[in-house]
Order: C-alpha cells, then sequence, then structure tokens
C-alpha cells in the first residue's frame, strides 16, 4: 500500500466504504453508532496529485517523522484528506497520567490545531469516527490503548483510562505526527486511495450526494458529467444556489440536508426521544441484502446509502437505550417492522445470505416493504 509522503507511515489497516470486517459467506459489517459533530476547520494546503484509481481496502494513515525528546513550541494539527466527514478525540499521555479531548470535526480536505504551545507530552494518541449518517465504520478500531470519551460535543477527561458515568472506553493508536518548517506537528487522516486536497473534497461531495439519493458513483474524486449532474440536481431540490459549493461551509450544508427528508431515495425519521437503530434491505431482482445498523438520535433523520436501482427496499428499526437495549412499552420491543423476514444480529453486519439465519449466527426479523419507485418515502417513528 502506498502512502502520501515518501517518509515512513503507520498503517492502521481499514476496510472498504460500507464495509467493516470480512465475515464468513460473503457478510460484511456496517456501523453507524457515532454521533455527529457540529465544528469546521480551515482547508489544508494543496497536496502533490495522485492517480487514484480504483480505490483499495480502506485504511487510516498516520505520518510519522518527530520523536519527543525536548519541549518545544509546536502546535498540533490534524489534517483529513478522506471522503468523511470525520470526528476526532485526542489522548495525551504525560507523566503516568492520560486525558483525553474531542470532539474535532474535519470535513474533507480541512485540517484542524487541535493542541496548542508546547510539547511535553510522553505520548499521543488519536481514535477517529466518520459521523453516523454514513451508516459505516470506515476506520478500524484496533488501537492498543482503550480511553475514554463522552458523547458531548465537547469534552476533556483528565482520568481517562477509568471510566464514569456518562463516559464510554475507545480505541486509541499511538501517533507520531510530521514536523513542518514552520514547527507545527501535523498528522493526516487518508484513505488508500492516496487522494490530494482537492481530490479528497470532490469524494467527499460525490459520497453525500449517494447517501442523498443522488447517484455520483464511483467515489473517486474525480470530476466528470455524473457528478456534476448529481450535484446540480442536488442543488435545484434544496433552493441552492451554485456558488454554495466553494463556500467552506458547504460539508456542514450537505450533512444538514441528508438529516432531512429528501424527495427522493428512503429517509428515516426519529421522532421519539429515544435512540433507534435501523437496517435497510434490498432486493434487485438476484440478491437480497440486509445491512445495518444505522444510528439515528432522537430528532433526527438519516438516508441509508441504497445504491443501484434495486426493485424492492425494506426497513426495520428499533429503539435502544443508552447500552443498546432494545426499549419496551407494555413489555413489547419498540420497533417499526413488517412481514418480510431478513436475517439480522446484534451487532454491526451485511449479508446477502438470507435463509436458515440462525444456522449462521443471524436472527430472522420482519421488516416492513418500502414503495421508492414514485420518488422520496420518508418513514417516522413515532410513539404509539
Amino acid at each position: 500500500m502506498g502512502t502520501i509522503a515518501t517518509q515512513p507511515a503507520l498503517v492502521m489497516p481499514g476496510l472498504d466504504p460500507g464495509i467493516h470486517g470480512a465475515l464468513s459467506g460473503g457478510e460484511k459489517g456496517v456501523d453507524g453508532r457515532v454521533k455527529p459533530g457540529h465544528d469546521d476547520g480551515e482547508r489544508c494546503g494543496r497536496a502533490k496529485s495522485v492517480n487514484t484509481g480504483r480505490w483499495l481496502a480502506l485504511a487510516t494513515i498516520l505520518l510519522p517523522l518527530l520523536a519527543f525528546a525536548t519541549p518545544a513550541r509546536a502546535d498540533l494539527k490534524l489534517c483529513n484528506r478522506m471522503s468523511y466527514v470525520v470526528e476526532a478525540a485526542i489522548g495525551i499521555d504525560e507523566k503516568a497520567a492520560t486525558a483525553t479531548r474531542g470532539w474535532f470535526r474535519l470535513d474533507p480536505a480541512t485540517c484542524r490545531v487541535v493542541l496548542q504551545g508546547t510539547m511535553t507530552a510522553d505520548r499521543i494518541l488519536l481514535h477517529a469516527r466518520a459521523l453516523s449518517l454514513y451508516g459505516a465504520s470506515p476506520m478500524a478500531e484496533n488501537g492498543n490503548d482503550q480511553l475514554c470519551v463522552a458523547a458531548s460535543d465537547n469534552f476533556v477527561i483528565a482520568a481517562a483510562r477509568q471510566c464514569r458515568t456518562g463516559q464510554t472506553p475507545a480505541a486509541f493508536t499511538q501517533v507520531t505526527p510530521t514536523k513542518t518548517d514552520d514547527g507545527t506537528l501535523i498528522a493526516y487522516l487518508a484513505e488508500s486511495a492516496e487522494y490530494d486536497d482537492e481530490q479528497a473534497r470532490l469524494a467527499g461531495i460525490q459520497r453525500l450526494l449517494g447517501i442523498a439519493g443522488y447517484d455520483a458513483s464511483p467515489i473517486d474524486g474525480v470530476d466528470g458529467p455524473k457528478t456534476q449532474g448529481a450535484l446540480a440536481a442536488f442543488l435545484k431540490s434544496r433552493g441552492l444556489a451554485s456558488d454554495v459549493v466553494a463556500q467552506p461551509t458547504f460539508f456542514a450544508t450537505m450533512v444538514d440536508a441528508v438529516q432531512t427528508p429528501s424527495p427522493v431515495g428512503l429517509t428515516w425519521c426519529n421522532d421519539t426521544p429515544h435512540k433507534v437503530m435501523a437496517a435497510v434491505g434490498t432486493d434487485d431482482g438476484r440478491t437480497v441484502v440486509s445491512r445495518g445498523w444505522y444510528r439515528i438520535d432522537a430528532g433526527k433523520c438519516l438516508h441509508p446509502d441504497i445504491t443501484g436501482q434495486p426493485k424492492k427496499v425494506y426497513s426495520f428499526a428499533e429503539a435502544v437505550d443508552d447500552e443498546n437495549r432494545a426499549i419496551k412499552l407494555k413489555n413489547k420491543p419498540l420497533n417499526w417492522g413488517g412481514l418480510v423476514q431478513l436475517c439480522t444480529r446484534e451487532n454491526k453486519f451485511e449479508t446477502t445470505e438470507q435463509g436458515d439465519c440462525p444456522s449462521r449466527g443471524f436472527t430472522a426479523t420482519g421488516f416492513t416493504a418500502v414503495d421508492i419507485t414514485r420518488g422520496g418515502k420518508t418513514l417516522r417513528f413515532a410513539l404509539p
């Protein structure tokens, strides 16, 4: 696997977008159990252009160079060259004490300063996650350090190795950032497609267009008539002028758009006070695929990523508590499904096999059929 720069790189293996884990029987896992953030970052500097070609399995690539041998005035900056809007949390090991801080939102092709001042840390650690609207976990969570994070958009945890109420453990990986000429320390988040900044931004727009129901595939960071047509249709449907694309807030605009009802595709809206986890099924006439889980926070909407032109679409959703246990009303699970039996399981999943679910570690779950042939369809999940 190539790296973005000529220096040696620390590679944390990742997976295809929309997929997390290679499972037996052609199954692939999906996860969407993270909460979007809301702050923006600065644009990255222009990087060397590379030929992306056909993108490979996703990886988080962190460019190491500097060892913190002596204290120095050097801000720490994170830069995102991925096609996903991500949130990051950092961990600081210093004199046997470990603290964490987050969340730092990073749009494609943007950078953010996450630490300022003299660096005296023994180790710097990083945890990154994609927004839940992607319905996938593009970054492998295989770090060696389990540190505590919180759900709030801005948190600081002083003793981060012992989680308290409202905190959960997350996998952090040690990073050794690159030192630039002006003394700034930089760690890059990148895909194995090796996007430069311009390509990462366009690929990020393509990916969000697909979620919004406008086909801009393939996700390759290469402009063309198909991408421009999808973008024009999206802007028209939302009443947006074309110049909004060049604005630094455009990703925030797109993120907001894909979390509201859409005139195309399937939209889930959570009108309950609970978190809702949803799964989708598609039938293209040859293969029936079921995939989950997508997290929909209270009061939010979400578009599952439905690619191609399936002949039939199915939906299942259930309300869960903070521990992902099913919410019950009058001793009955609070869920929204139907009579079409598809395979699911408690953790993230994607499977093309729908027969004999229990023998493969799955559960036969009742999905409802959704007609999206006449345009957009919004399913609203509400209390009975």
